[in-house]
């Protein structure tokens, strides 16, 4: 389908992610991408799809600032990253927040304890590494967003005990604790049965539209796309082919992205 981007989601409200001309490869292999442009704006929610390899975890990665771009420009938050020096970028990166594929919790650790590493973006040492030694205030923070993720009773329970659901609710209770402005989810129920996917998927949304967090996150999962979503990206061939409010994309039209 036609992109449907108006000029006036450039001026008409606040951007919390922009792209322009951005491009990215490995090596002497083609780009994955290049002259990409999109924005996001504050409190919105975005889909970005895609077949396997089509670079959707190069460009979260991008966007984050985690790898640097060989062209264009991405703003952040209002803050050219390539602009940024390491304590400025440091800054930006505590304002958002992070779910993976894999849950990437420390397993002989307490659930509680793995809540509280959500704080390192802002603060160092050994204090944040362990519930134990952790501030009082870093320690409730951590219980309040367990208790929004329904596991405030397993709070000292070790994580490798428990179930692929409840490790992933962890997980996002780790990328809430700091209140992020920006969340980046990369498949975040890849790693789940459809059961519990749909479960953490439908708790994930309500709790990032209640907090209103912008979101970006990625999922092969047309249906989840299409109902979590406000809007849809989607990548193909190393550019972006649907960039349209979700209501607007059918079923076929994301099925061609994966032709």
């Amino acid at each position: 389908m036609p992109l449907d981007r108006p000029a006036e989601l450039l001026t008409g409200s606040v951007n919390d992610l922009q792209a322009k001309g951005l491009a990215k490869g490995f090596g002497k292999a083609p780009p994955v991408f290049s002259g990409l442009d999109f924005v996001i704006r504050q409190g919105e929610c975005v889909a970005l799809v895609g077949a396997n390899g089509t670079g959707k975890s190069t460009l979260l990665r991008c966007c984050l600032g985690l790898i640097a771009p060989d062209a264009g420009l991405v703003s952040l938050l209002g803050q050219n990253m390539a602009g940024l020096g390491g304590a400025a970028r440091r800054r930006v990166r505590a304002r958002t927040g992070l779910v993976g594929q894999k849950h990437n919790l420390v397993p002989r650790l307490s659930v509680l304890s793995n809540v509280v590493h959500g704080l390192l973006g802002r603060h160092s040492g050994p204090r944040y590494w362990v519930q134990g030694l952790a501030p009082a205030e870093a320690r409730a923070a951590a219980m309040a967003a367990l208790d929004k993720v329904g596991l405030a009773p397993l709070a000292l329970r070790r994580t490798d005990q428990l179930s692929g659901g409840q490790s992933q609710r962890v997980a996002i209770a780790r990328a809430l604790v700091g209140n992020p402005r920006f969340l980046v989810a990369d498949e975040p129920c890849a790693s789940l049965d459809p059961q519990a996917g749909e479960e953490v998927m439908a708790l994930f949304m309500s709790l990032v539209k209640r907090e209103g967090v912008t979101v970006l996150f990625t999922s092969h999962n047309v249906q989840h796309a299409l109902s979590y979503g406000d809007r849809v990206l989607g990548l193909q061939g190393g550019k972006i082919t649907i960039d349209a409010a979700a209501r607007e994309v059918s079923a076929q039209d994301m099925a061609a992205l994966y032709v």
